[in-house]
């Protein structure tokens, strides 16, 4: 009996406190800036459902940064607390920006929330990390973090 009794007691005992932390980290209290992540075959399109309905498609473009950037840079405040929900139209994708330790599945008719704070300014590359097709490698994500008072003026030229 002791054998398997004191095994699950220290089980529960690692156990309960861990699921509450698990919840705890997962909720963002109040994010300043939500935005909606929809994964198309080959192409990603970005709304800012909090900001006046803003919406782009993001395609990538050949330049220097090869299979990495977009004609339409996705714009993060830096020092601010952001919400991306991600789902996909068509098949299964998965948003992921690596350097800032960010992915979410993409799932048909699933909407996945992913809660981060970029304490830095910079642009930030990544790409589709789930095997969607024969172009799978060709849809590429550009995150640039700006300064707020930036942000601002990029919301102003949007309207």
């Amino acid at each position: 009996f002791g054998w398997t009794a004191l095994p699950c007691l220290v089980l529960v005992a690692i156990a309960l406190p861990s699921l509450r932390l698990l919840y705890m980290v997962d909720e963002s209290g109040s994010p300043e800036l939500t935005i909606k992540t929809v994964g198309h075959q080959w192409y990603w399109s970005y709304e800012y459902s909090d900001l006046n309905e803003i919406e782009f498609d993001s395609y990538m473009t050949s330049s220097p940064y090869r299979l990495l950037d977009c004609d339409h840079r996705i714009l993060f405040p830096s020092q601010t607390p952001i919400r991306v929900l991600v789902t996909a139209a068509d098949v299964l994708h998965s948003w992921t920006v690596p350097t800032m330790g960010i992915k979410a599945d993409a799932v048909p008719g699933r909407l996945n929330q992913l809660t981060f704070f970029s304490d830095r300014s910079g642009m930030f590359f990544g790409q589709c990390s789930e095997i969607c097709g024969s172009n799978h490698s060709f849809m590429p994500i550009s995150v640039e973090c700006i300064p707020s008072n930036k942000f601002g003026e990029f919301l102003m030229s949007m309207v």
